[in-house]
């Protein structure tokens, strides 16, 4: 299964990167597309390079959106590009993740309506589903995540959605996470 990876300037780089990486153990193959030409540059001052520039990207091979928190979802929701991707994935019943601050874009463009999810906890807004106070939620194509503190859970779970539940565990044993 194909993952698309969108960031800016500004994303949280535990979720990304926790997230990403356990993706690729598990053996998902997952692009990383940049509003900023080849590369990103997180909230505290580490760059991923090698990125993708957003302005070529066919997001239509992608079986996965996923949207890592940080400061920079707010010029990921502005982007027009961004919110047509989002929607592509809605209107196609693909899947998207998003975590922390990453759930709120869902929730302004309409997405969460009648939705289990979670997401930064100052963040929820009235979106129209039901909050869950919890580290992760998934209803329907729609997986979320609360904060930094959830990326293993948050990644296990787009694991065992995607690949199911023995790759999950197999995984699991390799990092030696014992929950």
């Amino acid at each position: 299964m194909k993952i698309l990876t969108i960031m800016s300037n500004g994303f949280e780089e535990l979720e990304a990167v926790g997230t990403i990486a356990l993706l690729r153990r598990s053996g998902l193959e997952v692009d990383v597309y940049s509003l900023h030409d080849h590369e990103a540059t997180g909230r505290f001052d580490i760059t991923v390079s090698k990125t993708h520039n957003l302005a070529e990207l066919d997001h239509t091979g992608y079986d996965c959106l996923f949207i890592p928190g940080g400061p920079h979802w707010k010029e990921l929701e502005e982007n027009e590009q961004v919110r047509n991707v989002i929607k592509y994935f809605i209107d196609n019943d693909k899947y998207i993740a998003a975590i922390c601050a990453a759930p709120t874009i869902l929730g302004h463009l309409g997405y969460l309506k009648g939705k289990y999810y979670t997401c930064y906890t100052s963040m929820n807004g009235d979106f129209g589903g039901t909050y869950m106070d919890t580290y992760t939620a998934i209803d329907g194509k729609i997986i979320t995540g609360r904060s930094a503190a959830a990326v293993i859970d948050f990644g296990f779970l787009i694991i065992n959605t995607l690949q199911g539940p023995e790759q999950e565990q197999k995984i699991k044993e390799e990092i030696y996470y014992d929950k």
